[in-house]
């Protein structure tokens, strides 16, 4: 499958100064899954050192049987994982 990225996520890397292979190593490698009600995304979420600090940051894409297209990526807020699966938003896949 063809991994593609964004022009909003190559914004991103660029403007977090965000390693370039981060989002690819996040979709290949993440143990927690979620699909985004809100927005019909899929969401890939892991544990990361960033900016000298443990986070979690996610990255949100869509995939069909050719192709897979990373959407964006930022770290997740203290609690903001928890509070998305608590009201309904993220659901665990």
């Amino acid at each position: 499958m063809k991994i593609e990225y964004s022009d909003h996520i190559e914004n991103r890397l660029r403007l977090r100064r965000i390693d370039r292979d981060l989002p690819n190593k996040i979709f290949e490698q993440a143990q927690e899954r979620y699909l985004d009600k809100a927005t019909g995304h899929f969401i890939a979420v892991m544990n990361i050192d960033l900016y000298n600090k443990q986070r979690d940051v996610m990255i949100a894409y869509v995939a069909d049987e050719k192709r897979t297209t990373l959407l964006t990526i930022h770290p997740l807020k203290y609690g903001q994982k928890e509070n998305r699966v608590l009201n309904g938003r993220w659901r665990k896949i």
